[in-house]
């Protein structure tokens, strides 16, 4: 929490994207730091302690959002995680979430009303 607010760590290569939905974020009232990459997450999430954490799962490789969340479990990461991939609930089929550590998986394009209550219910908001 950074004064009073959620700080939220939100990874994606996509410029549109991230950019539309670190101003849905907030404008709800959270405080959004954004990466365009895994490397560039990883080193954030060192620096700025996140509340929750949003990542995309095809970045620069295709795998790129699992290798990060795989690297923020062995970093120590307690804050949830959650992943946006365009094959949604398909990945559910390929990957156990709860053994890389993730929280839940959004399909995109993302239902913003979803995100935020999953968002608000995960940190108590």
């Amino acid at each position: 929490m950074k004064d009073g607010k959620y700080v939220i760590l939100y990874v994606d290569d996509d410029k549109d994207f991230l950019e539309a939905t670190s101003m849905v974020l907030e404008s709800n009232g959270y405080i959004v730091e954004t990466a365009r990459s895994a490397e560039e997450g990883l080193r954030l999430y060192k620096t700025v302690n996140p509340d929750l954490i949003l990542a995309d799962l095809m970045m620069e490789e295709v795998d790129a959002g699992t290798g990060l969340v795989k690297d923020l479990k062995l970093a120590g990461n307690k804050a949830p995680v959650f992943m946006l991939s365009s094959v949604g609930n398909q990945l559910s089929q390929s990957i156990d979430y709860n053994e890389i550590g993730l929280s839940g998986v959004f399909q995109k394009p993302v239902n913003f009303d979803d995100l935020l209550r999953t968002f608000k219910s995960k940190l108590g908001a």
